[in-house]
């Protein structure tokens, strides 16, 4: 049984370069003690924002300072317990790093409550009067719409200073997940042994042609999961829970539509619509899809590990880092020279980590410093399929990067109805890239059978987690205490709802509810259907269109948060609020599911 490394074993060229953002944990230390120096620049201006539009903006252009301080600080500890979740090191750096932001939202939450106290029209006058305040106008408008909202401004600062306590749920998650979580080995159909971990299984045995292996890791998955479920159940009901009552607090018809609204800026038909057309209107292809295993693969049954067992399992090609690299530079050239660079940049300078070793973050992710550059997570396999998900992430490190060069941090954050266009855009241009140089059948339905994977996993997973989501929260709403026998349950009736007899529902799969971080973000697992929606509109008219509408998309990276995510997506040409782009992204993942069943 091969040896897991630990992080230390780990070769550097395939870590991220951390010294990027602080040389040595010496300069973080130093970093560290400095933010809390920095409040008094902020408040200084308490009680002052009456004063005039000048000091309203001397007071934001502060808070903005100490911000760009503090995000290296808090971006290298959370990237080290990524990359080692085990180590105490790394657990106690978060453990800080949770004080001092819950001690600087504490310290600044005045301004947005003392500003919103202002006499009405005050803060419409001061856009007016002060140029400066152009760029803050976004944040500045945001606040006016949430003023209904807000509450006193001495219950706003109480707030801000539980956020550590508010935001544990998130932590005791994922902490519990990387370092707690432990697997039995497994055996493949020669009898041989392999280590089990939660990365491995999601990016290895899900897929693995070997249907023994892979039905033994689900099992051994299964039985880890379910020692943690009462755990989970309660670390996630009381997220649940701290949502409804800040929701009833704050005045908000339901926690739905305070995360929407507040956080997402999208209404309750646009969420509604992603998952009633995408979700079940997809459903009877994916069922299709699905049954071909049992055919192809000779299986006796469809269990919910079989769903991504591969239909041609001899044909999986194989590719070094280096050569993913340079096919992932192709396929976005078409995206001009300035972005192209940006990619280079990325790829050959250590801002990815590819390490697989005990006590890394599982999946893959994107995180940045203003100022400097984004980094990559991923458990790089050396599969073809990783040269897509690395051009996934790529796209969300090129939207940070051209929003960090065309706005200030104030306007570079957006929306999360809008996070995943950028980064599908470029897997499906870098994909249809190898679609158009495949050499024969066989690989240009790998290709095809690549995008299906990831369709699968924006339209049908993450939207199933969406569902889940929408579902907990009408009866946490109603009273209904959340329990492990209750996720289990709903888990279990929208799986058989949606598969329709053609998956076998087990345990294990009733428990899908405990493998996703997404459900401690807010409403986030549906996101990843819009913005996939977005970016099959988009890619498909790059093709079509050529360089108008590449000119139209760059303009909208660099756009970054400084419009509402509906508005970034008209301005790529895509209506969101109508079901029709839903509707054309279904019937276009039904047309790759013919070409495929018509392929066998």
């Amino acid at each position: 049984m091969a040896k897991r490394l630990t992080r230390a074993e780990v070769p550097v060229e395939m870590t991220w370069k951390l010294e990027d953002i602080f040389p040595t944990m010496e300069d973080w230390e130093t970093a560290f003690a400095a933010v809390d120096g920095l409040i008094p620049s902020v408040t200084r201006y308490r009680g002052r924002l009456g004063e005039g539009a000048a000091t309203l903006l001397a007071c934001l252009e502060a808070g903005e300072e100490l911000t760009k301080k503090a995000m290296p600080v808090m971006v290298y500890a959370s990237l080290n317990q990524s990359a080692d979740g085990t180590s105490p090191v790394y657990q106690g750096m978060m453990a800080r790093v949770a004080g001092m932001m819950a001690r600087l939202q504490a310290e600044t939450s005045f301004i947005q409550s003392e500003a919103l106290a202002l006499p009405d029209g005050t803060l419409e006058r001061y856009l007016k009067e002060e140029p400066g305040l152009s760029g803050f106008s976004r944040m500045i408008g945001r606040w006016i719409d949430q003023k209904p909202h807000m509450l006193h401004p001495q219950t706003e600062v109480a707030i801000a200073a539980l956020g550590e306590v508010l935001s544990s749920p998130s932590m005791i998650y994922n902490r519990s997940k990387s370092s707690d979580m432990a697997f039995e080995p497994v055996t493949d159909k020669d009898g041989v042994q392999h280590p089990m971990s939660f990365a491995v299984y999601e990016g290895r045995y899900e897929k693995s042609a070997d249907t023994v292996l892979r039905r033994n890791a689900w099992e051994s998955f299964a039985k880890g999961l379910k020692k943690y479920r009462n755990t989970y159940a309660a670390t996630w009901a009381t997220e649940v829970k701290k949502n409804v009552v800040l929701a009833k607090l704050r005045g908000y018809r339901s926690a739905t539509d305070m995360i929407l609204s507040a956080e997402q800026e999208v209404t309750e038909e646009v969420y509604a619509n992603v998952h009633d057309v995408i979700l079940w209107e997809l459903a009877p292809h994916m069922r299709r899809y699905v049954e071909l295993r049992k055919k192809v693969l000779g299986l006796d049954k469809i269990l919910y590990c079989d769903i991504e067992a591969p239909l041609d399992p001899e044909y999986t090609p194989v590719v070094s880092y280096a050569e993913a690299s340079e096919t992932i530079l192709r396929g976005l050239s078409v995206l001009g020279e300035d972005y192209a660079a940006v990619m280079a940049d990325g790829l050959r300078n250590r801002w990815i980590d590819l390490a697989d070793n005990i006590g890394k973050s599982t999946g893959a992710f994107t995180s940045g410093v203003y100022g400097l550059h984004p980094y990559i997570l991923i458990t790089w396999t050396g599969e073809m399929r990783d040269a897509l998900v690395l051009a996934h992430e790529l796209g969300h490190a090129g939207h940070g990067v051209m929003t960090m060069r065309n706005q200030r941090l104030s306007n570079t954050r957006g929306s999360r109805f809008f996070t995943e266009a950028p980064s599908t855009i470029n897997e499906l241009l870098v994909g249809q890239d190898i679609l158009d140089r495949a050499k024969d059948s066989r690989m240009r339905r790998w290709v095809i059978m690549q995008f299906l994977a990831t369709y699968y996993h924006n339209f049908v997973r993450h939207l199933i987690e969406g569902e889940l989501q929408r579902r907990i929260y009408v009866l946490a709403e109603a009273g209904r205490p959340i329990t492990e026998s209750v996720l289990s349950k709903v888990q279990g009736e929208i799986l058989e709802q949606y598969w329709g007899g053609v998956v076998e529902v087990d345990d294990g799969a009733r428990l899908t509810w405990m493998r996703q971080p997404h459900y401690y973000m807010g409403l986030y697992p549906y996101t990843y259907s819009a913005g996939l929606t977005v970016g099959t509109a988009v890619a498909q008219a790059i093709r079509e269109q050529g360089k108008p509408i590449v000119d139209k998309w760059l303009e909208v990276l660099k756009a970054g948060g400084s419009k509402k995510p509906i508005e970034l997506a008209m301005m790529a040409g895509v209506d969101m609020t109508k079901p029709e782009p839903l509707r054309k992204a279904v019937a276009y993942v039904g047309s790759l599911i013919d070409e495929v069943v018509a392929s066998f």
